[in-house]
Formats: C-alpha cells, sequence, structure tokens
C-alpha cells in the first residue's frame, strides 16, 4: 500500500561505541572533521580531500585508531569517487533543506526562536573565554568551527560545548543515517572521540529525533538550555575562524 509520510526513524540511533583517543589522536580526528563537513567548494574540494588522506596515512602518534580512521577514511573515498559536482549538491540537498541535518549546533537546543541569538552569543563568548574569535562570515556554532577549535586548542572550552550540545550532534548523526548520506561517516568519527552517551541523554536524544528542534513559544526566559561561560577576550590572543566559502 502506498504511503505518503513515516515518523523518524529513532532505531537508525544505534549508539556509537567510544574509542580511547589521545589528544593528538582527537586533534586530528576533529581537524579532519571539520575541513570535510564544511561546502565542499570547487575550489577547494580537491586540496582539502587530499590535505585530509595524507593526515590519515602518517604513521605517527596523531594517527587517529582503526576504527575512527576508517569512518574518516570511508569518507574520502566516497567523496573521491562522486566528485566534487555532485558532493556539492548532495550537501545542499542534505545540510541547507532538511530540518535535522543542521550543522548549526543552537538550533538543536533552541530552534529558529528569540532564545537562538543569545545561544550563539553564548558561543562566541566561549570561543573568547579559549583566547579565539571569528575571522571570517561563519557562525560561531557552527559544527566545522567548534570541531577546529577543539582541534586547534584543545582546551576545555571546546570540549564543554560538544559535551553541552551532544544530543544535537547524535541527532545530526541520526538524521544523516537515515538520509543515507556519507556525511554520516564524518559524524560517526567524531561521536568515537565523545565520551560515552548516559540513559538520560539518550531519552532526550529520542525525544528531540521525534519531534524535531524547538519553535517559538510564547515565554521566553534568559536561561538556555545549555552551559554557558560569559567572558570578555583575552588581549594578544590569536584570531580564529574558517573562511565563509561561498555556494552556488
Amino acid at each position: 500500500m502506498t504511503t505518503f509520510v513515516r515518523a523518524p526513524q529513532v532505531a537508525a540511533l544505534e549508539p556509537v561505541t567510544p574509542v580511547a583517543v589521545t589528544a593528538r589522536q582527537r586533534a586530528t580526528t576533529h581537524m579532519v572533521a571539520s575541513l570535510l563537513l564544511d561546502y565542499p567548494a570547487e575550489d577547494t574540494f580537491a586540496s582539502r580531500l587530499e590535505a585530509c588522506a595524507q593526515a590519515l596515512a602518517t604513521e605517527d602518534a596523531s594517527l587517529p585508531p582503526e576504527p575512527v580512521a576508517a569512518a574518516l577514511g570511508d569518507f574520502i573515498a566516497t567523496a573521491r569517487a562522486r566528485g566534487q559536482r555532485a558532493m556539492a549538491e548532495h550537501y545542499v540537498a542534505t545540510f541547507d533543506q532538511r530540518r535535522r541535518c543542521c550543522l548549526y549546533l543552537t538550533y538543536y537546543a533552541v530552534g529558529d526562536t528569540r532564545h537562538r541569538g543569545a545561544a550563539i552569543l553564548a558561543f562566541k563568548q566561549a570561543l573568547a573565554a579559549a583566547g579565539y574569535e571569528m575571522v571570517g562570515d561563519e557562525l560561531p556554532d557552527y559544527l566545522p568551527v567548534v570541531l577546529e577549535l577543539s582541534a586547534r586548542s584543545g582546551d576545555e572550552v571546546a570540549e564543554a560545548l560538544l559535551s553541552s550540545h551532544r544530543e544535537g550532534i547524535e541527532v545530526l548523526r541520526a538524521a544523516l543515517a537515515d538520509a543515507s548520506s556519507p556525511y554520516r561517516r564524518l559524524v560517526e568519527a567524531v561521536s568515537m572521540t565523545l565520551p560515552q552517551i548516559d540513559e538520560a541523554t539518550a531519552g532526550r536524544i529520542r525525544a528531540l529525533v521525534s519531534a524535531g528542534p524547538p519553535t517559538e513559544t510564547v515565554g521566553v526566559t534568559q536561561t538556555l538550555p545549555f552551559p554557558s561561560t560569559p567572558v570578555t577576550r583575552v588581549p594578544g590572543m590569536p584570531a580564529w575562524g574558517p573562511s565563509q566559502e561561498s555556494r552556488p
């Protein structure tokens, strides 16, 4: 019988098994994922793939453990086989047109509500706490931004940002798996480097998968649904941030 709709497939959200990683292995994983989760622009697509492939081919202490490296390598092989144009089209169809495939972490916590501005500000303040600032036009809650911060700084601030938005990362992973997207392998690799999910977090993830990100409510409070650190920028620290690439 023909059907027109179906519920989100929560069953796709099988937890990944955490893998013990060193700080250098985590940095490599997060930098590779950061570079490859950004839009595959024509002028940088091949060079980014090559740089990441070389990082995974280096036999030193920065090489991620086999399960993590395999997930990253699978994505690189698929991206090379499909080519830049096909990957760019898939990227837009996936991340720009699917509500649950969003790379902006605050979207999963507060949705497109009036809380969003305060949530993004909290990310900007967190970057300042680590001694970094944005230099491009991208928003600071963009997952590749947070992953690059984690890779470059190794700071506990980046770890806190990823941990406090773990639900969003796991919903993204489930949505990418449901869409049979090769990008799911990048998010799987990141998830392997994060702590084990407890049952309370798993319950929140299941609820978020079913309901989707929050919608606007009548009352607005000043409390965000995740930790924030109001700080001022440390003078003299380096500027940071990926350059914004235009999409066709």
